[in-house]
């Protein structure tokens, strides 16, 4: 049975439809208690798309329209895999190697020990370079553009000698970046869009907002106080202008649960969704392995609690990122607006989170994740 376009019933993939119902009561009752705003879920078995669930309001009014199956969100870090497929097309079509020196295509960064940087470290969190620059406020502050942003990297201190050690750096996303802009010659996000996402037809998906759609989009509700990407009274915060247009290729993609589910689909059916394929399976299989195992200079106990693949996150023993009952062959992906993708292999489950609060994702990313994956109940 094949489905690229309909939404199937639970039990004809094997899943109960009062369990599932568990993971959308989660969601209900925190939205009837106001601990979240707004959220939508979509799950997948077998290659088999059901109806998205819809909950709570996109606006920050309390008033608000409510958020609906096509409602966009920003989805923050849950690009990065996104920036990491599309640098892995380059991988696979020979244009690039993973353990080149980044230094090689982008000459100027080359400096500072970072000449010993290779992309893998890029897609792996082990480049040594911070998250974000030590200046990264005062660029959001001022609507710095990206060459802005890539010029400072290009001059920051490492905080560890490459493959050392693992520590989460949205910089070497934006650096994988300028490495797929200066081999294509062409705008990552529209790379993306020629590459991935019109192939699929996720035409909800963008790096950066589409404009057209913007009464689609729904805001997010910052916390309170400054916050790493700014308190709710910035002209640079997640709801800005400024940022909805700057297209952050470690975060700032905007999709719908349908357009990411597809997506997650391609990647559990080895690159390719319906008559297109998209990435080879073996570069599926590549960015699905732990690439931090085989570092040998990353100490045993980090290696235990940081599993990378090239772009994805991969279950820990140590971390229930994506609940405590998917298989250990599980990989995905968390942003920091209250977002969650993870893509269950063994199960052939994906789930698709989307939220618009990042403190009442929180509190429920985790319980709904176990309550989707226990309402397996035929493997």
């Amino acid at each position: 049975m094949s489905n690229v376009d309909g939404f199937s019933q639970p039990e004809e993939v094997g899943l109960s439809s009062e369990r599932l119902e568990r993971a959308y009561e989660i969601v209900e009752q925190s939205v009837a208690k106001g601990s979240l705003m707004g959220a939508s879920i979509q799950v997948s078995r077998k290659g088999i798309a059901l109806e998205p669930g819809s909950f709570g309001r996109r606006e920050l009014d309390p008033n608000g329209s409510p958020v609906k199956p096509d409602t966009i969100f920003l989805v923050a870090s849950v690009t990065k895999p996104v920036t990491a497929a599309a640098a892995m097309l380059l991988v696979e079509r020979g244009k690039l190697c993973l353990d080149e020196p980044v230094s090689s295509i982008v000459p100027e960064f080359g400096k500072k020990g970072k000449e010993r940087v290779l992309v893998r470290h890029l897609f792996t969190h082990t480049s040594g370079l911070p998250d974000q620059l030590p200046e990264n406020q005062e660029l959001r502050a001022k609507h710095a553009p990206m060459e802005e942003f890539i010029r400072r990297i290009c001059e920051v201190e490492l905080l560890f000698p490459p493959g050392a050690n693992v520590s989460y750096q949205s910089c070497g996303l934006a650096m994988l970046a300028e490495i797929v802009e200066r081999i294509e010659g062409m705008p990552l996000r529209e790379f993306m869009r020629r590459e991935i996402f019109d192939p699929l037809g996720m035409k909800d998906t963008s790096l950066g907002a589409q404009q057209n759609k913007a009464e689609r989009i729904s805001k997010v509700k910052i916390p309170g106080g400054a916050f790493q990407y700014g308190a709710s009274e910035t002209d640079w915060n997640w709801n800005s202008e400024y940022w909805w247009n700057f297209g952050a290729p470690w975060g700032g993609m905007f999709t719908t649960v349908k357009d990411m589910t597809v997506f997650c689909r391609m990647f559990l059916n080895g690159g390719r969704f319906g008559e297109v394929q998209i990435l080879s399976p073996t570069t599926v299989a590549a960015m699905t392995t732990n690439q931090i195992a085989a570092m040998p200079n990353i100490t045993e106990d980090v290696k235990l609690t940081n599993r990378w693949g090239l772009g994805w996150n991969l279950r820990s023993p140590s971390s229930s990122s994506f609940g405590d009952l998917v298989s250990e062959s599980t990989y995905g992906h968390g942003g920091a607006t209250g977002t969650l993708v993870w893509i269950d292999p063994q199960l052939q489950l994906t789930c698709v989170i989307f939220t618009n609060d990042p403190q009442g994702a929180n509190r429920i990313r985790s319980r709904v994740s176990n309550a989707v994956a226990g309402s397996v109940i035929n493997l």
